[in-house]
């Protein structure tokens, strides 16, 4: 398989007033979905935990199952599934009625609490006495999903965050297709949000999001699945992430035209569907 020559990792640099600050060392892949590398900065190979920038793919069980169709999910639920949410009203009215299509409440979440990103949503939860709790965590909508697939599926959806439990292993075995890299006991650990978190080789993921983008590299089943995730998130891009937030932002403004995903410690994909990338 053809691969481009690999330069030095590329350099971020904050600038504070006129003078350099810090400088950060950033590894950078950009694939088609041929399974080709068009480019790459730094270390193509670096395993690395995708973090939220995944959650697109660890929500395909969740469609391809049919538990989305059964529970009437319109894209805005669907978009939610794929979030690292604000914690806004509008985020938390869709993961109760994700939720509640399944039969479940907010204390079947089990990844803790967490007060809303924006300082004006916590005054407003302080203002009328309430507590934040699991459902205003940025990762509650993924979680909301793993629980109505657990459901649908007729799995005991307690402890369903534990990486012996039938949900997650359904979904290491789609990372494990969808990526090309195993998700075994020896490469996992823990992510912020209570779940299993696999190392992925970087380029890898960038293949796997160049084909997510075009819905290739699986089944028929598969790409429809991965195109109707997609295009939930292009759709509804307030609920991928919120307001003043990077994902929603780009998302909006090129309309269509490219998904995006953000996740903890510097992860970031993209999807660009027209250029195959």
């Amino acid at each position: 398989m053809p691969r481009s020559i690999s330069v030095q990792s590329a350099i971020v640099e904050v600038v504070r007033g006129p003078s350099v600050e810090c400088r950060h060392l950033v590894d950078i892949v950009i694939a088609d979905a041929e399974g080709s590398i068009v480019k790459s900065f730094g270390d193509a190979q670096r395993l690395v935990y995708p973090r939220s920038s995944i959650k697109s793919l660890q929500a395909l069980p969740l469609i391809e199952s049919g538990a989305a169709d059964r529970l009437k999910f319109k894209p805005r639920h669907i978009a939610l599934a794929c979030a690292s949410h604000n914690g806004e009203e509008m985020h938390v009215t869709i993961a109760r009625e994700m939720l509640a299509a399944a039969g479940l409440g907010e204390h079947c979440l089990e990844c803790g609490a967490q007060l809303p990103d924006r300082q004006s949503d916590r005054d407003r939860l302080a203002v009328e006495g309430i507590s934040p709790g699991a459902i205003h965590n940025n990762c509650s909508g993924k979680h909301s999903g793993f629980l109505c697939f657990a459901v649908e599926e007729g799995m005991d959806p307690q402890g369903y965050v534990r990486v012996g439990h039938r949900v997650q292993k359904a979904i290491a075995q789609t990372l494990s297709e969808v990526t090309a890299s195993p998700h075994g006991q020896d490469n996992y650990g823990i992510d912020g949000c209570s779940i299993p978190t696999w190392t992925i080789p970087l380029e890898n993921l960038a293949k796997a999001y160049a084909r997510f983008g075009v819905g290739e590299g699986g089944g028929r089943e598969r790409s429809k699945a991965m195109l109707r995730l997609r295009d939930a998130c292009m759709e509804h891009p307030e609920m991928v992430a919120g307001t003043d937030r990077f994902d929603t932002a780009i998302m909006s403004a090129l309309k269509g035209r490219v998904f995006t995903k953000s996740g903890a410690e510097g992860m970031f994909v993209a999807a660009l569907p027209e250029k195959g990338l």
